[in-house]
């Protein structure tokens, strides 16, 4: 009898630890599906100006977009992080400036090695960072990458000098004159573009060769 009554208790408890296990599992459902609603909203908020931070100081369209979407996926891996930082926004404008730098670098690193391959041939390689109209995106390209983030940051993206600094992890001061050196800067490249007539390329190419050798060839022929 006793033990009838002690198996009976015993399957009782068991029941509720179960009941109490789907109810943690429904919890953590709706938790799960929160974080994710909260994720999709600040990507829907705030996409199109990462994607903006990112053309301009990468200085192309092409890729803007590709790169904000990594930024906000490297964010939704470390979205626990994102979501106890006290400016999640910033911490956003960080990472995509951090990326842009990266691949910036890389495509530096590729135009080189382009040249070189080019300059082995015998070839002339155009110069990629002096093109033949320089428009606002063209000069801000030419300024080293924290003239550049910081002008971005300030003028483009409209922060104040605090959430610049706060976005890059720099002090006030630092932001102040960089900010301040690459709007110098960027306004003597301007001018200097619109003084300067675009600059024609060079015919030093396969094609421009043979031109001259066909233009060559009479002229040889009628002395023979």
């Amino acid at each position: 009898m006793h033990g009838r009554r002690t198996r009976h208790r015993t399957g009782r408890r068991s029941g509720a630890a179960t009941g109490s296990d789907r109810e943690g599992r429904s919890v953590d459902t709706v938790e799960e599906d929160s974080v994710r609603a909260e994720f999709h909203a600040f990507f829907a908020r705030h996409h199109a100006e990462l994607a903006r931070q990112a053309r301009l100081l990468t200085g192309g369209a092409d890729g803007a977009d590709d790169l904000a979407a990594d930024a906000l996926l490297a964010l939704w891996f470390h979205w626990d992080r994102v979501r106890a930082a006290r400016h999640p926004v910033a911490y956003a404008r960080g990472v995509v400036a951090h990326l842009a730098r990266s691949r910036i670098r890389g495509a530096a690193r590729e135009r080189r090695r382009i040249a070189l391959f080019c300059a082995r041939r015998g070839e002339r390689a155009e110069d990629p960072d002096v093109p033949a109209v320089v428009d606002v995106q063209g000069a801000l390209r030419r300024l080293p990458f924290r003239k550049r983030v910081c002008v971005v940051l300030r003028h483009a993206c409209d922060l104040s000098e605090k959430e610049t600094a706060l976005t890059l992890g720099v002090t006030v001061g630092t932001v102040k004159s960089q900010t301040s050196k690459g709007v110098v800067e960027l306004r003597r490249l301007l001018l200097r573009a619109e003084e300067e007539p675009p600059r024609p390329p060079a015919p030093d190419g396969p094609a421009a060769r043979s031109g001259r050798a066909r233009q060559g060839g009479p002229a040889r022929r009628g002395h023979g």
